[in-house]
């Protein structure tokens, strides 16, 4: 079981490629855990890919859409199945009877065993530390729901036993901790959508006879993904997905869980070549995992599950996509549907208005609408900047760049392409080479850099090192590469040349503590400025790790105690996910909707300075070569990103203020508009005047009438639009209206001196200020 345990938790690590795993917050509930509302009260997470937004122009089963054409057309009798197929398959495939003919066998000689077990006396602790009663092989965690109280029974979704999460119906077998979750909670969260994401699998089994693969739950609900061999998936499936799932939800299917050989298993998924590769390669000979089922459905899985299907009250298909097994392109091409899922049905509700927010914020759609940039499929994943784009991104890397200077950073250029001797002694060539660009020059393999760090090993062992110069904070706003597979490129936030604001601190051991609080004051403060929160991960040592245990063991505690100091009890362990050469503080910012974005990552590297023999001397006074020898010392590499790739801060960046830009980051920061042809040259005098300070001002001296000259300012969501007439020319002045001041958007009577406008304009651009406000 815990083989499997572990190629699940690998794949789901896999998938962050393109669909990030959800990270759960590990808080505890109490028994008494108190009554929601049935809104939705925490948005999806974002990470590499956008909210499930095809979701609102797909076609549904009638009660998906509340309201929506497909209701309609349910009570005209139109609904249901337009696609030409069946809604189930028939005759329905052979392994179903197979699999519940096993399942059923091997589930009564389980019983037989469970009713033999000797039932004791055991103590259950509460999360208030209060201890209820039962007896083992016979109470359940439900059972000290009910007894708690039914609204509680209700409302929970899975336990927690002893820190594992554990079916609620499934018997205590000793004396345990327990910890009962409801939907609300991260981790209930998580085991909500991975059920429902069985409901999809029968519900994709009963309709297409395919041959699942996996199915876990994602930041934003779940998909399973599958193997199809006569026909594609396509949205005018969704509606018969959806039917047989409500009738599976109906069905208050329970899910069963079983324990089976590996033998045995192989046996009972012998017709699914997915299932036998993850049984013959992932679980050692002579050992057993676990099965569920619910319905006429059998599956491979871990979980644990909520009770029964009942607990679904609302259900939705949202999308489908390609995709390859175990997310390697020389495997096999699989279909892979999404979902989403809740509780109540006025979650639904509530989850739709949030996409239809989403879709309005899209920044593919905002970058379309302001001009800012655009993709051509023939450079696929790599981003033309426009003018007004290219603005935004250069305020980005000005704002870093002062923040450089400040805080002791030398910036550098490295080179873009590299011969794989650097990757083969960086550990790239080993653990990276599929996710990178290789190049054949003269018979020579050479690769373009995904990322800046080996480069900057080159850097500093170009000369040789004086503790004295330690730390060096090297940046560089290098362009990398990494080969992306086309179907999980999305927008920017998903692509394959990009630029990150890196930085490799290289530093003396005693000095990795006070670095790491420069570098969370310094973190604090860029998140600040664009009005992001955030919350942290220790990502601890993958299975793939480079170095020595103890090692890692003493990176991992410096970071737990950095991170403690600086954050005691504000952050979360995320064992098993750090980089393959070093433990990481991963940083999730949360934008205006809510949703998460891990963008920043702090690094602690030990492995790099060991395989570039990176050095400094520990003294300037040893008298002999010996003790020249002995003074020789290894430097610490801490790894940097903030922004992370610029591209992507972008992307968020554009949702988060829904392209209203604040005024230092507006690609349209003023635009002059004369009231009639006499004022025109001096509206051109004062745009010259702006653009002469460094703003971004335009002068609309166009024929349209003054009407629609202000709406195309306000259309443009230019920060501020100067009216100039008559009265404005006579005493150098300016009428101002402000973008987010409704009260301003008809002409006023004060005037404004043109002096003061500039010096205003030129403070609140200095400022770097979120309000769109004039300063004195």
């Amino acid at each position: 079981m815990l083989a499997l345990r572990s190629q699940v938790i690998w794949f789901r690590r896999a998938l962050t490629r393109s669909t990030s795993a959800l990270r759960t917050n590990h808080c505890h509930v109490a028994h008494n855990i108190p009554k929601r509302t049935s809104a939705m009260a925490q948005p999806p997470h974002s990470s590499q890919q956008n909210v499930q937004i095809p979701a609102l122009e797909s076609p549904h089963a009638g009660s998906a859409i509340e309201g929506s054409k497909e209701k309609k057309d349910k009570k005209k009798g139109k609904a249901g199945n337009d696609t030409g197929y069946p809604l189930e398959i028939q005759p329905r495939p052979e392994f179903f009877d197979h699999r519940l003919k096993m399942f059923d066998e091997l589930k009564a000689e389980y019983d037989t065993w469970v009713a033999a077990q000797p039932r004791e006396e055991i103590t259950i602790t509460m999360p208030d530390g209060s201890e209820r009663k039962g007896k083992s092989w016979d109470t359940s965690p439900m059972d000290i729901a009910k007894e708690v109280s039914k609204s509680l029974s209700e409302r929970i979704v899975i336990a927690k036993v002893d820190n594992a999460l554990w079916d609620l119906e499934r018997p205590l077998e000793k004396n345990c901790k327990l910890e009962l979750l409801d939907f609300e909670h991260p981790e209930g969260k998580k085991v909500f959508w991975h059920s429902s994401a069985h409901v999809l699998g029968e519900a994709a089994e009963r309709h297409y006879g395919c041959h699942l693969c996996l199915g876990p739950p994602t930041e934003d609900g779940f998909f399973y993904e599958m193997g199809i061999q006569d026909r594609p998936v396509s949205n005018t499936d969704f509606p018969a997905l959806e039917k047989i799932s409500e009738s599976a939800i109906k069905e208050k299917q329970k899910f069963e869980r079983l324990v089976i050989s590996k033998e045995k298993l192989l046996e009972m998924f012998h017709y699914n070549k997915y299932k036998k590769y993850l049984i013959e390669s992932k679980i050692p000979d002579g050992t057993s995992t676990t099965v569920y089922r619910c319905g006429p459905m059998v599956d491979l899985c871990v979980g644990p599950h909520i009770p029964h299907t009942g607990k679904i009250k609302a259900f939705m298909v949202t999308k489908n996509s390609a995709s390859y097994f175990l997310g390697k392109a020389d495997n096999d091409s699989l279909q892979r549907i999404y979902g989403i899922s809740f509780p109540d049905k006025k979650q639904l509700v509530e989850y739709k208005k949030f996409l239809e927010e989403a879709a309005k914020r899209d920044h593919r759609k905002i970058g379309k609408d302001q001009e800012l940039f655009f993709f051509n499929d023939l450079s696929p994943g790599s981003c033309f900047f426009l003018p007004h784009g290219t603005r935004v991104y250069n305020a980005l890397v000005e704002l870093m760049r002062s923040e450089y200077f400040k805080r002791g950073y030398q910036e550098v250029i490295s080179p873009n392409m590299y011969h794989s001797k650097l990757w083969e002694t960086s550990g790239h060539w080993q653990n990276y080479k599929d996710d990178m660009f290789t190049l054949d020059i003269e018979k020579e393999k050479w690769a373009l850099k995904p990322m800046n760090c080996p480069g900057h090993c080159l850097i500093f062992d170009s000369r040789d090192r004086s503790y004295r110069e330690l730390p060096i904070r090297m940046a560089e706003f290098g362009i990398i590469h990494r080969n992306e597979a086309s179907g999980a490129l999305t927008g920017l936030t998903r692509v394959r040349r990009f630029v990150q604001d890196d930085t490799h601190v290289f530093c003396m051991p005693s000095q990795i503590e006070e670095e790491l609080n420069a570098l969370f004051n310094f973190m604090e403060h860029v998140y600040g400025i664009f009005g992001f929160d955030f919350h942290l991960e220790l990502s601890t040592r993958p299975d793939n790790y480079l170095g020595n245990l103890e090692t890692w063991n003493a990176a991992e505690e410096q970071l737990k105690q950095a991170l403690e100091k600086q954050y005691p009890g504000k952050w979360e362990l995320n064992e098993g996910d750090g980089a393959f050469y070093g433990p990481k503080i991963d940083i999730t910012l949360r934008d205006s909707l809510r949703r998460s974005f891990q963008c920043a990552t702090i690094q602690l590297d030990f492995q790099l300075p060991e395989r570039f023999n990176l050095k400094y001397r520990g003294a300037d006074d040893a008298e002999t070569q010996k003790d020249k020898e002995a003074a020789v010392k290894r430097p610490v590499i801490i790894h940097r990103a903030i922004l992370g790739s610029l591209e992507r801060f972008i992307a968020i960046a554009t949702e988060h203020f829904a392209g209203k830009w604040p005024f230092w980051l507006s690609p349209r920061q003023v635009i002059v508009i004369p009231v009639a042809a006499p004022y025109k040259e001096y509206a051109s005098e004062i745009c010259s005047r702006l653009s002469d300070l460094g703003l971004y001002a335009d002068v609309d001296n166009s024929d349209n009438t003054l009407p629609k000259k202000i709406r195309n300012g306000e259309i443009a969501q230019y920060n501020f639009i100067i009216v100039v007439g008559q009265d404005e020319l006579d005493a150098r002045s300016v009428n101002v209206r402000n973008r987010d001041d409704i009260g301003s958007k008809s002409r006023s009577d004060i005037l404004l001196p043109l002096d003061q406008l500039i010096d205003k304009l030129v403070k609140l651009k200095k400022s770097r200020s979120l309000e769109n406000k004039l300063l004195s």
